[in-house]
């Protein structure tokens, strides 16, 4: 149970470390901020196994967590305002 209240705290500060840092006007909302960090760690875990990075089962940081969030908004808002 501690494990899930931490993955939701970690991956809503990710995400709203992501929204930070990448401009943009995101009108996101506190459950959507916390499923963008959780996503985030998701990606670069995937990404991070794929270059060799970390092995299977290996969690992922919490710095790679805040940039495959900031990849997620990248793609966001390429396809919402796709000019």
């Amino acid at each position: 149970m501690m494990d899930l209240l931490a993955m939701l705290v970690i991956g809503f500060i990710a995400g709203l470390l992501a929204r930070a840092i990448f401009p943009g006007d995101d009108k996101l909302g506190c459950f959507l901020t916390i499923g963008l960090g959780i996503a985030g760690s998701f990606v670069a875990g995937f990404i991070g196994r794929g270059l060799g990075w970390y092995s299977e089962g290996e969690p992922v940081g919490f710095i790679m967590s805040v940039l495959g969030a900031i990849l997620i908004l990248f793609i966001y808002n390429k396809v919402k305002n796709p000019r």
